[in-house]
């Protein structure tokens, strides 16, 4: 009896110990499933390479120019599940350019719901100067840069607004704000202009590494990252360059590669699973074979860009044709809404944006045609400086009715007179005038103040300083700028224009005034300066120093002629 209660004993033991052992087992394979499940949703359809591929891969080129398999930081979250996952989706995405007028957070919480209200599902971020950089390159940051708590609330407002965020770090070309500075002059391919880095330098890739670093941690939920690599000027110019171009036949396009792909290898490596972007336009004088063998396919989407009107849409086919060849998974298209008809450029032309977006179309629905290549989204770039050293193109608020209707022209597969509406309607215009570049009505957008008294100045200014100054016959008779030099005049011809001129001068005071608080609301101080400079004071100026010039005579009253 003692030994059948021995028994019972022993049998309940095991039992127990078989219940913990499953229950250790079942969890395992939930924590596996969990894991495999996210490596999944971020692979796009075998877009990245798995692990294994990139170290053969690596093996095949070498140790100089290895890709790294991607490796999870600790503590680090890389994607959550409840993420929307975007790699199936037809982006189309809204450039903010902040190398130039780069909003407040305040002005982005207002107008991120339009964006999203217009059709556009992500933005793309060209931080440039205003990251806020930290440790060795906080000499990066403008005075004006955001604050991580900036960038974490643009994230969060994005996020609210169902808008996939995108980072874009110039990694190549136009490093204009890294290679101005005297600290990284010696990383310039030619020491003469900041615009491109020496790829010959490993200190150049070690600063590359670290920009791009900093950049991804404070995005750990984007699913992509563009990597610029546009334009990259002067490029074999250099004396280190033509070195290597001598030992390597001259092939330009190999040794841009070479730098391309450590940066994309290094990616790669990051936490996260960043897919990569980059232009094309380095890339299309490329060989198909140069490309293939860059391995630079398995984890990077070229992003073809063309802004004119009527570009060559065959032309566009041969490219996406070659890309496929060469092994790329998806395409990226890249249109404009602003910021390409001119470096200072103050209004944008709206049917010139418009026929650029009616070619994308075309563009779009004949993709079909190449099934081994997929089309993943388009950007509509919203240009600020055509470089760091360029005067501003048009404001944001002022490309907002463009932007409208390009982006609604993409979602509704043209411009109707059904879509024309809706952007009206949206936009609280009463109608719109592609060819003067116009619309008629208040508006009711965040900044339509800003688009109404810009479209003031664009077409008014100008034209009333220049007819109260110029074409007033009385003022070159009695007040030329003879008369101003020497400070004299008879103040009973004066008084004949002096309350005409001073006038126009109160009431665009008042009017600038007003202005000025409308851009402080949505820019920093800088911009406002700066937009002022560029686009008032040419002919403020003029008018304030008639009207000086007048009180001062009328307060000589007829002395003779000064010497």
């Amino acid at each position: 009896m003692a030994l059948h209660r021995s028994q019972k004993l022993n049998l309940l033991r095991l039992a127990v110990l078989l219940t913990v052992v499953l229950a250790g087992i079942k969890f395992f394979f939930r924590d596996s499933f969990t894991l495999d499940q996210r490596k999944d949703s971020g692979s796009d359809g075998g877009f990245w390479a798995q692990a294994g591929d990139l170290q053969q891969s690596a093996k095949a080129r070498g140790p100089a120019s290895e890709f790294k398999a991607p490796m999870p930081a600790a503590g680090r979250q890389t994607r959550k599940q409840t993420l929307q996952d975007f790699s199936a989706t037809q982006m189309r995405l809204v450039h903010l350019d902040l190398k130039g007028a780069a909003p407040r957070v305040s002005y982005l919480e207002q107008i991120f719901p339009l964006f999203s209200k217009l059709g556009a599902n992500g933005v793309l971020i060209e931080y440039e100067d205003m990251f806020p950089y930290s440790g060795e390159l906080e000499s990066l940051r403008s005075p004006y840069a955001y604050s991580e708590e900036d960038v974490d609330k643009i994230l969060e407002l994005a996020e609210l607004n169902k808008l996939e965020v995108i980072p874009l770090v110039q990694t190549f070309g136009h490093v204009e704000f890294i290679l101005k500075h005297d600290k990284y002059r010696h990383l310039r391919e030619v020491e003469r202009f900041p615009n491109s880095f020496n790829p010959h330098v490993p200190e150049t890739l070690a600063l590359v590494k670290s920009v791009l670093r900093q950049v991804l941690s404070r995005h750990p939920r984007s699913h992509w990252v563009h990597i610029g690599a546009d334009e990259v000027f002067h490029l074999g110019e250099g004396v280190d360059s033509k070195t290597w171009m001598s030992r390597h036949g001259g092939d330009l396009g190999k040794m841009y590669l070479g730098h391309i792909r450590e940066v994309v290898g290094f990616i790669a490596s990051q936490p996260g699973g960043f897919q990569v972007l980059l232009w094309d336009d380095m890339l299309r004088k490329i060989s198909p074979v140069a490309l293939q063998d860059s391995g630079i396919a398995k984890h990077a989407s070229p992003m073809l860009w063309f802004y004119s009107p009527d570009f060559d849409t065959q032309q566009i086919g041969k490219y996406v044709a070659k890309y496929a060849e060469c092994g790329f998974k998806t395409i990226w298209f890249a249109s404009a809404f602003k910021g390409t008809t001119g470096p200072a450029q103050a209004w944008t032309p709206l049917d010139h944006h418009l026929q650029n977006h009616l070619r994308w179309l075309k563009v779009i629905q004949s993709m079909p045609a190449t099934p081994s290549i997929r089309f993943q989204g388009i950007v509509l770039t919203g240009w600020q400086r055509y470089d760091h050293y360029s005067a501003l193109c048009e404001l944001l608020p002022v490309g907002i009715p463009s932007l409208a209707i390009c982006l609604q022209t993409l979602v509704n597969g043209g411009f109707t007179e059904a879509t024309k509406k809706k952007v009206l309607a949206m936009l609280g215009f009463q109608s719109l005038q592609l060819e003067k570049g116009t619309c008629e009505g208040s508006g009711a957008f965040p900044g339509s103040e800003i688009y109404r008294m810009v479209e003031q100045v664009n077409s008014q200014l100008r034209d009333s300083v220049i007819k109260v100054l110029e074409e007033e016959s009385s003022i070159r008779g009695w007040f030329s700028p003879y008369h101003r030099k020497h400070q004299f005049g008879n103040p009973r011809n004066l008084e004949s224009f002096g309350a005409k001129v001073l006038k126009v001068h109160e009431d665009w005071e008042s009017f600038i005034q007003s202005l000025r608080s409308q851009l402080e609301g949505v820019y920093f101080p800088d911009t406002v300066e700066e937009w002022m400079e560029e686009n008032v004071n040419p002919y403020m100026d003029r008018l304030r120093e008639f009207v000086r010039d007048f009180r001062e005579v009328i307060r000589l009253n007829a002395r003779p002629k000064a010497p």
